[in-house]
Protein backbone atom coordinates (compact mmCIF):
# COMPACT_ATOMS: atom_id res chain seq x y z
CA UNK A 1 0.00 0.00 0.00
CA UNK A 2 1.10 3.54 -0.85
CA UNK A 3 0.09 6.61 1.14
CA UNK A 4 -0.09 10.31 0.25
CA UNK A 5 2.11 12.31 2.63
CA UNK A 6 -0.27 15.29 2.48
CA UNK A 7 -3.71 13.79 3.13
CA UNK A 8 -3.09 10.18 4.12
CA UNK A 9 -5.01 8.72 1.18
CA UNK A 10 -3.97 5.11 0.60
CA UNK A 11 -3.62 3.43 -2.80
CA UNK A 12 -2.67 -0.09 -3.86
CA UNK A 13 -0.76 1.25 -6.89
CA UNK A 14 1.80 4.05 -6.72
CA UNK A 15 0.48 5.59 -9.96
CA UNK A 16 -2.86 6.24 -8.23
CA UNK A 17 -1.07 8.64 -5.87
CA UNK A 18 -0.75 11.09 -8.77
CA UNK A 19 -4.42 12.03 -8.35
CA UNK A 20 -4.20 13.42 -4.79
CA UNK A 21 -0.71 14.83 -5.44
CA UNK A 22 -2.02 16.93 -8.33
CA UNK A 23 -4.75 18.26 -6.08
CA UNK A 24 -2.20 19.29 -3.45
CA UNK A 25 0.37 20.76 -5.88
CA UNK A 26 -2.07 22.26 -8.38
CA UNK A 27 -0.24 20.50 -11.23
CA UNK A 28 -2.16 20.49 -14.53
CA UNK A 29 0.01 18.59 -17.03
CA UNK A 30 -2.56 18.22 -19.82
CA UNK A 31 -2.75 21.40 -21.91
CA UNK A 32 -5.14 22.26 -24.74
CA UNK A 33 -3.13 23.27 -27.80
CA UNK A 34 -6.05 25.40 -29.06
CA UNK A 35 -6.53 27.73 -26.10
CA UNK A 36 -3.81 26.92 -23.58
CA UNK A 37 -6.18 25.81 -20.81
CA UNK A 38 -4.68 23.02 -18.70
CA UNK A 39 -6.18 20.09 -16.82
CA UNK A 40 -5.27 17.58 -14.10
CA UNK A 41 -6.63 14.60 -16.03
CA UNK A 42 -6.28 13.57 -19.68
CA UNK A 43 -9.97 12.61 -19.79
CA UNK A 44 -10.96 16.16 -18.85
CA UNK A 45 -8.78 17.53 -21.66
CA UNK A 46 -10.44 15.17 -24.15
CA UNK A 47 -13.89 16.36 -23.06
CA UNK A 48 -12.74 20.00 -23.30
CA UNK A 49 -11.47 19.53 -26.88
CA UNK A 50 -15.07 19.02 -28.04
CA UNK A 51 -15.65 22.74 -27.42
CA UNK A 52 -13.18 23.62 -30.17
CA UNK A 53 -14.32 20.96 -32.62
CA UNK A 54 -17.99 21.92 -32.26
CA UNK A 55 -18.66 18.19 -32.00
CA UNK A 56 -22.17 17.52 -30.68
CA UNK A 57 -22.66 13.75 -30.63
CA UNK A 58 -25.67 13.64 -28.27
CA UNK A 59 -29.07 14.13 -29.93
CA UNK A 60 -32.29 14.80 -28.04
CA UNK A 61 -34.91 12.34 -29.33
CA UNK A 62 -37.71 14.78 -28.43
CA UNK A 63 -36.59 18.09 -29.94
CA UNK A 64 -33.67 17.10 -32.18
CA UNK A 65 -31.27 19.55 -30.52
CA UNK A 66 -27.66 18.34 -30.27
CA UNK A 67 -25.34 18.55 -27.25
CA UNK A 68 -21.61 18.23 -26.59
CA UNK A 69 -22.01 16.11 -23.45
CA UNK A 70 -24.48 13.53 -22.19
CA UNK A 71 -24.96 15.56 -19.00
CA UNK A 72 -26.02 18.60 -21.06
CA UNK A 73 -28.50 16.41 -22.95
CA UNK A 74 -30.06 15.22 -19.69
CA UNK A 75 -30.61 18.79 -18.48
Amino acid sequence: PYECGECGRRCTDSSNLLIPLRVHTGERPYECLECGKSFKHSSTLLAHKKIHSRERPYDCPECGKRFQTSSALLR
